[in-house]
């Protein structure tokens, strides 16, 4: 892992590991013989006396993205410091790979098309194994995550109820995928697959249909009064683009793109919505291209969280270095991190002016 811009790290080095799962079944019947699952981790497991684990904390990250993603000073450098809210010499932080991303198995590895069909729930059930059969985790003390990451944190409470203390989505919806996000999610499917370079995916090359997918992605990712300060005229936008795509080419792949954008289509947790049982604070970010605020389905779905009421909304303006420093804000709210934590404020509505998904 590449060392942050500016600097030696002023977090703990993590620990990596791999988990292999024999004949993981997934949900559209197929199977594989053997499943890895990448994780890194930070901190030491603590258990009290009856052996169930206290400190364990569980951090995922968004489509095409990978646990590395959270190793930066936006992020680590907010929140994995000594004194800070997951402190690593305090806490067991867990950061996996999901399925189909970065170290875990992923379509790449060989099968490419023909690889199993996974959904966001094989994906948080291959989590949970990872927990409990490999870690020695039976309980966690938080489960967060940022877009993708976060439609997991609201499996996690549907499908686990019992399993956390407390849950803390950010950018993302307690809802099917529909809409606007369906569409373009479908485009950059489409994209490639369509694609006569694809090949019924066993291309030599990246198929052109690619680089249209990760333009989909940049869009996904864009923060708009970020990205308009830093690309202000035509030439420096085309200049900017360009670089991203260059940049976001580098690690990724077409089929694993277009498997990571089809995994949402089992993503749909409203109907076990009141069957959360631990406190759940979410966050959300009013320049979020993919969950904009006006579509208000984050406050009329949270009052189906076990009682949760109104949302209370909190509009915080943060410049892009010091959005996760919100954190500060969220103490203030009586949020996640607190056992006795309430569903009195499950809402917070954060609108950092350049960041939405900085984590992706």
């Amino acid at each position: 892992m590449a060392q942050p811009k500016g600097g030696a790290w002023t977090w703990p080095k993590p620990e990596e590991g791999d988990f292999i799962i024999n004949d993981f079944q997934f949900s559209d019947g197929n199977n594989l013989k053997e499943l890895r699952i990448h994780y890194r981790t930070l901190g030491r497991l603590e258990k009290d006396e009856d052996g169930r684990a206290t400190n364990a904390v569980l951090i995922m990250h968004g489509t095409t993205g990978n646990s590395a993603n959270f190793f930066k000073n936006v992020y680590a450098g907010e929140l994995f410091n000594p004194g800070q809210l997951l402190d690593a010499e305090k806490y067991y932080l867990i950061l996996p790979d999901g399925i189909g991303h970065a170290g875990s198995t992923k379509p790449s590895n060989g099968l490419r098309n023909q690889f199993p069909r996974y959904g966001y729930r094989d994906m948080v059930r291959a989590q949970h194994m990872l927990l409990t059969q490999h870690l020695g985790v039976d309980h966690l003390r938080l489960v967060t995550g940022t877009s993708m990451g976060g439609m997991h944190t609201w499996l996690w409470g549907v499908t686990y109820p019992d399993f956390m203390d407390a849950l803390f989505p950010l950018a993302s919806l307690p809802a099917q995928i529909a809409g606007r996000n369906r569409m373009i999610r479908k485009h950059a499917i489409d994209s490639i697959r369509t694609d006569p370079g694809f090949a019924d995916g066993n291309y030599e090359v990246q198929p052109r249909g690619f680089d249209a997918a990760l333009h989909v992605l940049a869009w996904m990712s864009s923060a708009p009064h970020q990205w308009q300060k830093a690309a202000s005229d035509r030439e420096s936008a085309d200049e900017f683009i360009d670089n991203w795509i260059e940049v976001a080419a580098m690690d990724r792949d077409a089929n694993d793109m277009a498997y990571a954008f089809d995994a949402s289509y089992d993503y749909d947790p409203r109907p076990g919505l009141r069957d959360i049982k631990a406190p759940l604070t979410a966050v959300n970010f009013a320049c979020d291209q993919v969950n904009p605020p006006e579509l208000r389905i984050l406050e009329e779905e949270i009052k189906n969280v076990k009682n949760g009421p109104m949302p209370f909304v909190v509009d915080v303006i943060k410049a892009h270095k010091d959005c996760w420093k919100l954190r500060k804000e969220i103490g203030r709210q009586r949020s996640m991190f607190s056992v006795h934590s309430s569903h009195e404020e499950p809402v917070l509505r954060v609108a950092p002016d350049d960041m939405a998904r900085s984590t992706k």
